[in-house]
């Protein structure tokens, strides 16, 4: 049930991180006013975020392929699972965190939109590249 709704969520949040991304993208180019919609999407991305984290921690340390997996590191899939998945998504969590975080500190619209856009947009790339397409597209 954990991996269904790890599953689930991330079409979710992949959603949710684009949609910010591209709202930033747009705001930043059209040269407008950081309002309340803009700062929603970039929250509800991060919220999103978090939660898919916490969920694939608690998947991580829970599941039997995770154990199992760590102890099959010459397997380039098994070694996806167990390490390149879980430490490339922090470290993309993080840097989406960081966008949140440096929008707040900026003064401008310009910057604000300029933090969340480039920061979300490396975060999903991380993402993107560490997801175990052959599992998850299978189901």
């Amino acid at each position: 049930m954990l991996q269904s709704i790890h599953s689930t969520l991330a079409y979710v949040v992949l959603a949710a991180l684009v949609i910010a991304i591209i709202n930033s993208f747009l705001g930043l180019s059209a040269k407008r006013n950081f309002e309340k919609k803009d700062r929603s999407f970039a929250l509800i991305a991060l919220i999103f975020s978090h939660v898919q984290l916490v969920v694939g921690l608690i998947l991580w340390f829970t599941s039997p392929l995770g154990k199992e997996a760590m102890s099959q590191m010459s397997n380039s899939a098994m070694r996806l699972t167990a390490v390149e998945h879980p430490l490339v998504n922090i470290i993309a969590i993080v840097l989406i965190t960081i966008g949140w975080s440096k929008h707040k500190k900026e003064d401008s619209s310009n910057g604000k939109f300029k933090k969340i856009a480039y920061l979300y947009a490396v975060g999903l790339v991380l993402l993107l590249s560490r997801i175990p397409w052959s599992l998850w597209l299978a189901k």
